[in-house]
């Protein structure tokens, strides 16, 4: 058996499309126009090219962009000044601080001040509650983009064994609560598996869906899988350079062996990183559509 490869390029592709047409009724239909502001402190190189990806989408789509860089030495003062005018801009439906911040920043303080209804990231404890009983407004952005990578590639979910790989407030969590939720493209039953973690092959070994997003390079091997498992890659490693001098980027699973074993299974890159960003576009979509009275 040779797995299916699940591109999450042509799925987040299927998505924007669709997202484009949205936007394009509502501007023609309610003079809507979402708006999402970026906002980036310092010159990270990596923070760089993501709020540039996320820019650069809006505009593709048809969504208000403003992108706000601002000097590292930037206070906790300024920096909440900045995100109290941007909570009050009917123009922006949407706010991403992009981390991770200088270190004389506090990042918990920081989210805290973002209006919960234009937090389009899901990271505000707020919304964070609601994912928890079920009622969320927005789902957080990669593990949205994995529920909709199964869905999309026809990978029955309800009463699924689950097993998910990392417990990160971004991705582990959020995931799992997800698909436990008594709703249709979710109802499994989910496992999570961390450092404390007895026999962690125990587990992934009864997955017929397995997460993984361990941050380890090439952690899940052939012989940690059954037959048929679907496995969805969330890692992005770099281990070197090529001779043209581009990174070498490998997921969290060794893909050549478990492909092997797999029905299906997300590549890296490829798989889970275009999804991303595509649902960042669509929280930014329902934001406006909310504040407007619309969802």
């Amino acid at each position: 058996m040779t797995a299916k490869i699940i591109s999450g390029t042509e799925i987040a592709k299927q998505i924007r499309e669709e997202l484009k047409q949205e936007i394009a009724e509502l501007k023609e239909k309610h003079n809507l126009v979402p708006g999402l502001a970026t906002v980036l402190v310092g010159e990270d190189p990596a923070s760089q090219v993501y709020v540039g990806q996320k820019e650069k989408t809006s505009i593709a789509l048809g969504i208000y962009s403003e992108r706000h860089d601002l000097p590292a030495e930037i206070t906790q003062q300024e920096l909440l000044a900045l995100i109290d005018r941007l909570n009050k801009d009917p123009k922006i439906h949407g706010i991403l601080v992009q981390l991770p911040l200088p270190k004389h920043l506090n990042e918990t303080e920081v989210l805290y001040a973002i209006d919960p209804k234009k937090d389009v990231d899901g990271f505000h404890p707020v919304n964070v509650g609601k994912l928890m009983i079920g009622e969320p407004d927005y789902l957080p952005c990669t593990p949205h983009g994995i529920q909709q990578l199964l869905i999309r590639s026809g990978v029955k979910i309800e009463g699924a064994e689950v097993v998910v790989l990392g417990r990160s407030n971004i991705v582990g969590k959020p995931i799992a609560n997800i698909l436990l939720q008594k709703k249709p493209g979710a109802n499994a039953t989910v496992t999570v598996c961390h450092t404390g973690t007895r026999d962690i092959s125990f587990h992934t070994r009864r997955a017929d869906i397995l997460i993984v997003a361990a941050g380890k390079p090439k952690a899940v091997t052939a012989d940690m899988v059954k037959e048929g498992v679907v496995v969805i890659d969330v890692g992005v490693n770099r281990v070197g350079k090529t001779a043209e001098g581009k990174d070498i980027l490998v997921g969290d699973v060794d893909f050549d062996t478990v492909k092997e074993k797999a029905s299906a299974i997300t590549p890296v890159p490829g798989g889970v990183g275009p999804m991303t960003i595509t649902m960042l576009m669509l929280n930014t979509v329902k934001a406006a559509k909310l504040a407007a009275g619309l969802a």
